[in-house]
């Protein structure tokens, strides 16, 4: 990833390092129980979220085309200190099934130059890897603002209720003011930090919002594979809307010292055996580290 993003780039992410971050609150639907026994849906709870643009590059403009999919990472201050952490993307897949395959298309990008003979790497990687192709090819247009944007859990959870009935299920997140894009025209005009200078004008003027849902699977719905997208039919739980009033006071700061883990889990929560999902903490491990070490 530094390779990429021509770094280090001192005291930022190794990815998603262009952020910014917000408080608020999440308070849960009637439904929620009936999925999930985890305290925060069981009753209203501060959260932190933090939105981001993808690579590691902190000066990425973001509008550009390689700033999307954008990524949400939203804590849940739990009861008695505790939290629980969901990270999500505003495309709905991820481009490989597993670690291995992800570093090879890491590799492949980086290794990928002006000149290189044709097919290069990443040219080869993606005629082998079609949900990859397919992550690089479908049109993701700048979003008028963060809060105009959906945003996808690609890794699946099991979720237990009171009773002991359990479902696997992937969040979404889903804008109530409605997913907005700006056109072509707009997106060449548009400021290099417009979304981030746009949502504290907009939190001002009042709450941004957010529906989160659970999907459910189906039988025979691969639960270990966030290549494999569920179809849109599968029945969805509301959750419960997450609502955000205040900048961070010091967002850079903030943006510091938070490491979001979407293995940070409650009672009611559970991960599923998807391998990218189980690797990663350790990813995200080092790149704190990092983060907080490197001059």
């Amino acid at each position: 990833m530094t390779v990429l993003a021509k770094g280090p780039h001192a005291g930022y992410r190794a990815n998603h390092a262009k952020g910014i971050v917000l408080t608020g609150s999440f308070t849960p639907s009637a439904s929620a129980a009936t999925l999930s026994k985890a305290p925060h849906f069981l009753q209203t709870v501060p959260v932190t979220v933090r939105f981001s643009n993808p690579t590691g590059i902190p000066t990425l403009p973001d509008a550009s085309p390689n700033a999307s999919p954008h990524g949400i990472a939203i804590r849940f201050q739990l009861p008695e200190g505790a939290v629980t952490d969901i990270v999500s993307i505003s495309y709905n897949g991820f481009p490989v099934a597993t670690p291995e395959d992800f570093l090879l298309f890491l590799n492949a990008v980086a290794s990928t130059k002006p000149d290189s003979p044709k097919p290069t790497p990443v040219e080869q990687f993606l005629a082998t890897h079609p949900a990859a192709m397919k992550f690089v090819s479908t049109p993701k247009p700048a979003p008028v603002s963060f809060s105009t944007l959906a945003f996808y859990g690609v890794n699946a959870f099991q979720f237990t209720n009171a009773k002991g009935q359990t479902e696997y299920a992937r969040y979404r997140i889903e804008p109530l003011d409605g997913m907005k894009a700006l056109t072509p025209e707009q997106a060449s005009a548009a400021a290099p930090n417009y979304l981030m200078d746009e949502l504290p004008t907009r939190v001002a003027k009042g709450p941004v919002k957010f529906r989160i849902s659970a999907q459910i699977a189906a039988k025979g719905d691969s639960i270990n594979d966030g290549t494999a997208v569920w179809p849109d039919d599968r029945p969805q739980i509301e959750l419960g809307i997450l609502s955000l009033d205040k900048m961070s006071p010091d967002s850079a700061a903030a943006e510091k010292l938070l490491a979001f883990n979407p293995l940070l889990l409650t009672d009611g929560i559970a991960p599923s055996a998807d391998p990218v999902l189980l690797s990663r903490p350790i990813a995200y491990s080092v790149s704190v580290v990092r983060r907080l070490t490197t001059k």
